[in-house]
């Protein structure tokens, strides 16, 4: 059952220590209403109570059932699956921290706690939280009107494709707030997707598989193409310098994050969608190359999906032309220099040639949908909050 809007958000703290229990109380008492268990047996009764925590922060190193157990409980049982936990942990090693991600939860605080990071992560997961409650509430509700409205079916179909759209700008939107990039970011790779796309139908190559409608799909599919970032913790993803091996290893996981989500999307509306179809197939794949050394799975050549090869032009081309608080922007003839020793590599050559015949358009894109001033201090506060926390 949902709660009302002015309700606050119910969390669940489990600890077996006492002292832990009362510093965690006192510290998110004032925003949320709170509960606490000294056990992982206590922590699965809680969960099953009504009403159920909204989020779970979750101690690993406790007697009796420790917290990778009580997560694998939760996550394994439909009735408290969708509950996000955080870890709060003392224990450092990445290997760990990747194991708990793996397992199902969402973020991992290290102790000693920091009060601000506590409640930006807290505020994180329930936005996220509040997204996906709201739309599995839609998907139920479209599924009724299916079924009582037979005779409207040529409207409810144009109504789901609304909220379809709707659906993907709004999971795009979660993740570009998470991201280092501003929004425009997704504007553009759209358009650079579709006009590349356009350009490559015209090689034989292509031709048979782009069609007007395999475009719009690509089009409409290209905003969720990072999606995954949304399971890739802060202190990765919003990481200004040079990742170390170990955080690689957990960024490159979005691909297959944002697959699994757009998948799971699709076995709870019971059907699959075509634009869903492409979107995971982008989601996964863009970060593939053509020599087979990209991941998640090493593909090479034709074995990836052309929807993700055209992304990766788009995604390259954009990162390379954009001023981000970590690096300055290359100028278009830098990228396209640089995009060249690609060939071959990392970028289909033939789609690469595409590129280099439309490269003006993908210039007029950027300029249409440049970063403003605005977005560029938005992102450079993220950032620099980040840094504080």
């Amino acid at each position: 059952m949902q709660r009302p809007a002015t309700d606050k958000a119910l969390l669940l703290i489990v600890d077996d220590t006492p002292a832990n229990l009362e510093f965690m109380d006192e510290l998110l008492a004032t925003d949320y209403r709170v509960k606490v268990a000294p056990s992982g047996a206590r922590a699965l009764k809680l969960a099953h109570a009504d009403p159920q925590p909204d989020l779970i922060l979750l101690d690993i190193m406790m007697p009796d059932m420790d917290g990778l157990e009580v997560c694998r409980q939760l996550k394994a049982d439909p009735a408290t699956a969708h509950i996000p936990v955080i870890f709060l942990t003392a224990r450092t090693d990445p290997t760990d921290e990747a194991f708990g991600l793996a397992i199902g939860a969402v973020d991992y605080i290290l102790k000693p706690v920091s009060p601000p990071i506590v409640h930006a992560r807290v505020r994180t997961q329930l936005a996220l939280k509040a997204a996906a409650d709201f739309l599995r509430d839609r998907n139920s509700y479209l599924e009724q009107e299916v079924q009582r409205r037979t005779e409207e079916a040529q409207r409810r179909a144009d109504d789901a494709r609304i909220a379809q759209e709707m659906t993907m700008i709004a999971l795009a939107s979660i993740a570009e707030t998470r991201d280092n990039e501003t929004g425009n970011h997704i504007l553009r790779t759209q358009h650079y997707v579709r006009a590349l796309a356009l350009q490559a139908r015209q090689h034989p190559r292509f031709a048979a598989e782009l069609s007007d409608e395999q475009i719009n799909l690509l089009f409409r599919a290209a905003p969720l193409h990072d999606i995954g970032k949304v399971g890739i913790p802060d202190r990765i993803l919003l990481k200004p310098g040079k990742l170390t091996p170990e955080e690689f290893e957990i960024m490159k996981r979005h691909t297959t994050l944002g697959f699994a989500a757009i998948e799971r999307t699709q076995l709870r509306v019971g059907q699959h969608a075509p634009v869903l179809d492409v979107a995971g197939e982008i989601a996964l794949s863009h970060q593939e190359k053509w020599d087979g050394t990209g991941y998640p799975h090493g593909l090479a050549g034709d074995a990836i999906p052309l929807s993700a090869r055209l992304m990766a032009v788009a995604d390259v081309y954009d990162a390379l032309i954009s001023r981000r608080v970590y690096k300055p922007a290359f100028s278009h003839a830098r990228a396209l220099e640089i995009m060249a020793e690609g060939r071959g590599s990392h970028f289909d050559p033939d789609l690469l040639d595409a590129f280099v015949l439309i490269q003006q358009e993908f210039a007029e894109i950027a300029a249409r949908y440049a970063e403003t001033d605005a977005d560029l201090e938005h992102l450079a506060h993220k950032m620099e909050a980040f840094g504080r926390a």
